[in-house]
């Protein structure tokens, strides 16, 4: 399907060039006007070089009598309740967080201090996204609806990250599932529990595409890291490779596909070079897809049947920002992260948690061979993705640990709970913190 005709049919998007971009170096650049909403939170303090992570941390209210070792160095506990989701500003010592309280928060991570909070929702904030730059945040809910906040410079080209204002609520999803922002510009994607797919134009809120061809709730979906394309996945086993100019899809793989039969599908990733992939199944199947055929041309099986793939992530071993060679790892509710070599489809290494991994992270070069697991045995681990070595354990969660981010430049990652706290943890190496196996 050619891009010349996706921009015949789809009138949303303006691509007078017929570029194979769906978005132009216009777009990107987008001015915000500085009238509107007033601002939520005024501070006088700047954020401005990126401190040292330090200071200790706080203890949250037992949930039983089991003594945990807290190396944490900050805790954020303003949810009180259940945390689903967290995510670190891309440049500056901020985070994100989304709970069952119906609220989402930004705050400080070296202090816990809250910069605003983001209200509106009328039921559970289950995901928070920012913006490719960290200029807009997105709550999305179980209410189905998208709120977007927007920085607010008190002077034209002052580094100030603590003024956010309100900037729009989108209308469409019965429930989101996930958010992913377009990794150029101001594209915001949202899945739903109806079976629809949202794609909005940011600061206009414009409506860009409505994607329908699924049948069950959409669990998740990704822009390809060139941000050509968008590849989408549901629970009743069907995935659709979309061009974003376009309502008709690229390719579709059902069940009907004896290949692809996995029982509903889970979660997906895909390789830095946007040829592949890898679709991890409720029974605990995993496959491989070209991007390019829109076929399957292969099936992972380390994982222990009947047990969720709850994450995929590809790491880069070589540390150069640079793909080398294809490697993957996958994380399942049976406790196991599995490291795959997609060149020779092997399995190099097999990572163990004591339960359910609920997230995996890869660090960003030059370190890119360290992964970060999250799991519901309340820990989250560092290893090394080449040797498959044990490197540093993270506790201090009394519950399930639901999501996680690395920030600054991966020097911390913070972790949502079910507990109700976001705990920070500190990633340098150090001869004390680091396990010797």
């Amino acid at each position: 399907m050619s891009a010349d005709r996706h921009n015949q049919d789809d009138p949303n998007l303006d691509d007078d060039n017929r570029e194979d971009h769906f978005i132009t170096e216009d777009d990107i650049q987008v001015e915000f006007a500085e009238d509107g909403d007033e601002p939520m939170e005024d501070d006088d303090d700047q954020v401005g070089d990126l401190p040292q992570i330090g200071g200790g941390s706080s203890t949250a209210a037992d949930t039983d009598d089991i003594e945990i070792q807290d190396n944490s160095v900050q805790h954020f506990e303003s949810h009180k309740t259940s945390v689903f989701a967290v995510s670190c500003h891309p440049t500056h010592p901020l985070a994100a967080s989304g709970g069952e309280d119906d609220l989402g928060y930004i705050w400080d991570i070296t202090d816990g201090e809250i910069i605003v909070k983001l209200t509106g929702h009328t039921d559970s904030v289950t995901a928070v996204a920012w913006s490719h730059d960290g200029e807009i945040i997105a709550t999305g809910g179980m209410d189905g609806k998208v709120r977007i906040w927007r920085r607010v410079a008190k002077e034209k080209g002052k580094d100030d990250y603590r003024t956010w204002e309100f900037l729009t609520e989108l209308q469409g999803p019965d429930e989101v599932m996930f958010l992913r922002w377009h990794p150029k510009g101001y594209v915001l994607l949202a899945g739903s529990n109806d079976s629809t797919l949202w794609l909005w134009q940011l600061p206009s809120g414009k409506t860009m595409q409505v994607f329908a061809g699924h049948v069950g709730p959409i669990n998740c979906g990704e822009f390809t890291p060139d941000g050509k394309h968008i590849i989408s996945a549901d629970a009743e086993n069907t995935l659709i490779f979309w061009d974003p100019r376009s309502d008709t899809p690229i390719f579709k793989l059902t069940s009907s596909d004896a290949r692809f039969n996995l029982d509903g599908i889970t979660s997906l990733g895909v390789n830095p070079s946007s040829t592949l992939a890898i679709v991890g199944g409720a029974a605990g199947g995993i496959r491989v897809i070209s991007l390019s055929k829109g076929e399957v041309v292969q099936s992972l099986g380390g994982h222990t049947e009947g047990e969720s793939i709850e994450s995929v992530v590809f790491v880069d071993l070589t540390g150069t920002g640079t793909e080398s060679r294809g490697v993957v790892v996958t994380g399942a509710t049976d406790g196991k992260a599995c490291i795959w070599d997609l060149s020779t489809m092997r399995l190099r290494s097999t990572l163990q948690h004591e339960d359910a991994v609920t997230r995996l992270l890869t660090h960003p070069p030059p370190q890119s061979h360290l992964l970060v697991s999250a799991s519901a045995d309340r820990t989250l681990k560092t290893w090394d993705a080449r040797t498959g070595k044990l490197l540093r354990e993270h506790t201090g969660h009394r519950g399930p640990v639901l999501d996680a981010s690395l920030g600054l430049n991966g020097s911390v990652i913070v972790s949502a709970g079910d507990d109700g706290i976001c705990a920070v943890f500190t990633t340098e190496s150090t001869d004390d913190d680091y396990l010797v196996t």
